[in-house]
């Protein structure tokens, strides 16, 4: 194959890095002190990430930054400085999730490469298309992709693509997760994910299993069909594992790429040793080869949890003969050189390395009063490169007559020559300095007086629908879920209506490309029977945009806006109004400044949404919309809505959010509209929930917290 595929190592600490360095990586990513997914990791601070960069840059590779979390908005003003020493220095790209950090980044720093973190659920053509408009240079996309999928991204955006080769799955779309953070207050949206996946839960009544604790993925057996698919980037999971994984995954991932390249698919196959070395490196819960060849299904999932922790290369007794990573190891780059020692002239030293050229003088040479300096004894001085990053291939020493150099000076002469050469090739990835471009602020709506409050509902079903009626509340604006599909009744509701309430469509949580064509029949009624559309992902924003949408387009929470370059950035788009985040708490609501958003105060909220299938996972799936639910150790119930039209599961909280008491602080933060968001109810809790709500916010009655259990989510405790 004629083209060339990136191995991606991760680097969780100093010495991953230079495992991954010596087994072939040709990149590493790699988090500093803030900002990065994986806050647990050694991460490397200011100065030893800078020397690191250096490193890396010496042999040629690249290093890419995760700044993949959700920023505050009181954080993101401390962003500039804390990238500007990497961005002189030569950072290669960064990683990232947030919305508002991409827009601040393209202002701030223009050349630096953005890299669409996976926690960015890109999950389609539309919403890779829409990424690269706004400066994105690599996709990370969605772990669930068939490789179809993904070659079609590839084909019609011509971005670089990066997938997941090896390591850790998680159950949940990345970024969709707030599992962790509503159980235990630990976000993986911040990098501190408690990993309540992998334990144990059942469904309605069956035996306890560990229904979402995915097998680890690996990919070696199939890298010539990544390849085929477009695939720039072969990226390997663990930043919090071992410098001896890091080294042993790298290497056999880094071999199989150069044979793959070499002899093409038809000599590819992995050896049964290399197999058991790979898989020997980290046993966890067995291996799967994921979502690239099948949607999802219950092989991938490990059911029962193994006997001892997951088992490294270091457990293992190594082989006679096999190579493993050697934290004494130095990798040396091949140079050649040429000493030139002439009587009377300084001794001139060259230099040669990938294409650099350097030249330096040392000590004049003098004339021999004895012995003159043996040609040999001078090339072996030269070649004593120690512990610096280079070692000599060929060196070729000219002398002429009988001089003399004492020792000391051949040294002096190597050293400056390797200093010179290093500063050459760093000086090609340095920048001269960030373009300090003026931020376009985000000017906040004129503060609307107390008590102007609207409501909206978030329905479900045709009961719903009915009881969230302006007939039996007050209720301003009502979103009717994708999957209540345009049924004839709910039509019916619709055009009698239709003067007296605004409706909106909220659309699917995952719109991959398959379901972009399935949608196309439901335009017409979008356009003409629905005031407005709420997206729950960029692809559908960018559909929407192709058909020459003309309504009111507004973005629900899981479209984070976690500071004020979010909020621009959604100006920028033309998009309405957005959905308040449910990790922000109401200190930091009040500081992002949330006039005119949307607020949800009511109801289950979702913390998963994933493409296996739950019912499917425990017994076989009806291929129907609907209902289960699961119970964890504690008893405690969660609703999983099966959606079959989009083929993914939205897990609810076990406990509803409830804020009714507390309506003379949100209205001091003054939202634009108070959502209740209706999810398993009966008409008769919907019409209680609106009135309950009405009493609090309207007609100013004091209410009380129901004796049901019930959350505050995160409104008063936030996350770290």
């Amino acid at each position: 194959m004629d083209r060339k595929v990136e191995i991606l190592a991760p680097a969780g600490s100093e010495e991953s890095l230079k495992a991954a360095v010596c087994a072939g990586a040709d990149a590493v990513y790699i988090g500093g002190t803030m900002f990065g997914a994986r806050a647990y990791a050694k991460n490397l601070a200011e100065a030893e990430l800078l020397a690191a960069m250096d490193h890396v840059h010496i042999h040629g590779r690249k290093l890419y930054l995760t700044v993949n979390t959700l920023l505050k908005n009181h954080e993101i003003d401390r962003l500039y400085d804390y990238l500007y020493p990497y961005y002189i220095r030569g950072l290669d790209g960064v990683i990232v999730q947030d919305i508002g950090v991409i827009g601040y980044l393209r202002e701030y720093f223009p050349h630096l490469a953005l890299h669409a973190s996976t926690q960015m659920t890109i999950a389609g053509t539309d919403g890779a298309a829409f990424l690269k408009e706004q400066g994105i240079t690599r996709i990370v996309p969605a772990r669930e992709l068939s490789l179809p999928e993904i070659r079609q991204m590839k084909e019609e955006t011509g971005l670089e693509i990066e997938c997941f080769v090896h390591g850790a799955l998680c159950y949940c779309y990345s970024g969709q997760c707030l599992l962790s953070s509503m159980i235990g207050g630990r976000s993986g949206n911040r990098g501190q994910c408690a990993q309540p996946c992998r334990l144990p839960y059942h469904v309605e009544g069956g035996r306890q299993m560990d229904l979402m604790s995915l097998k680890d993925l690996c990919m070696i057996d199939f890298l010539p069909q990544l390849m085929e698919a477009g695939i720039d980037s072969f990226k390997i999971e663990g930043r919090m594992k071992q410098p001896d994984y890091v080294y042993t995954v790298t290497d056999l991932y880094r071999k199989y790429r150069d044979l793959c390249l070499e002899y093409g698919d038809r000599a590819y196959k992995v050896t049964g040793a290399d197999k058991e070395k790979l898989l020997s490196a980290y046993r966890r819960r067995g291996y799967t080869d994921g979502y690239y060849r099948r949607h999802n299904g219950k092989e991938m999932i490990s059911f029962q949890r193994p006997d001892e922790r997951g088992r490294t290369v270091r457990d293992r007794q190594i082989q006679d003969g096999e190579e493993g990573w050697n934290p004494d190891h130095k990798l040396q780059e091949k140079i050649n050189g040429n000493l030139i020692l002439s009587q009377g002239k300084r001794a001139k030293l060259i230099l040669e390395y990938r294409g650099l050229r350097i030249e330096c003088e040392g000590e004049t040479v003098q004339k021999a009063a004895n012995q003159p300096l043996d040609p040999i004894r001078a090339e072996k001085q030269m070649r004593k490169t120690g512990n610096t990053e280079f070692q000599f291939d060929r060196l070729q020493v000219e002398t002429e007559g009988g001089i003399f150099l004492p020792m000391h000076a051949l040294n002096e002469l190597r050293r400056r020559g390797i200093q010179e050469l290093t500063e050459g090739i760093l000086s090609k990835c340095r920048r001269k300095d960030a373009e300090k471009v003026g931020i376009f602020q985000h000017q906040d709506q004129e503060q609307r007086k107390t008590g102007e409050i609207r409501f909206s509902a978030m329905v479900q079903s045709q009961e719903q629908l009915e009881a969230a009626s302006v007939r039996s509340g007050g209720v301003d604006v009502i979103y009717l879920d994708c999957f209540m599909e345009f049924r004839e009744e709910t039509l019916k509701v619709l055009r009698k209506d239709q003067k007296s309430c605004r409706y909106f469509l909220a659309m699917p949580y995952i719109f991959r490309n398959p379901d972009a064509g399935r949608w196309e029949r439901y335009y017409t009624y979008i356009a003409e029977l629905f005031d407005g559309v709420l997206i729950r992902n960029w692809e559908s924003f960018r559909w929407l945009e192709r058909h020459g949408y003309t309504g009111e387009i507004r973005a629900d929470s899981n479209l984070y806006v976690f500071n004020r370059y979010g909020k621009t950035f959604m100006e920028r788009q033309g998009i309405h109004t957005y959905t308040v985040p449910a990790e922000l708490n109401a200190r930091e609501l009040k500081e992002l400044g949330i006039c005119g958003a949307v607020f949800p105060v009511y109801g289950y909220q979702p913390v998963m949404i994933t493409a296996n299938c739950m019912r499917k996972s425990s017994g076989k799936c009806t291929g129907e919309n609907g209902y289960l639910r699961i119970r964890d150790r504690y008893q405690k119930q969660f609703a999983v809505r099966t959606c079959c039209s989009c083929c993914y599961n939205v897990i609810y909280n076990s406990a509803p959010l409830f804020l009714a008491d507390k309506a003379d602080e949100i209205r001091r933060l003054a939202p634009g509209e108070l959502r209740l968001d209706f999810t398993t109810e009966t008409g008769e809790e919907v019409k209680q929930a609106a009135d309950l709500y009405r009493d609090a916010f309207i007609l100013g009655r004091d209410v009380t917290a129901p004796a049901a259990e019930y959350t505050r989510g995160h409104f008063k405790r936030g996350v770290r």
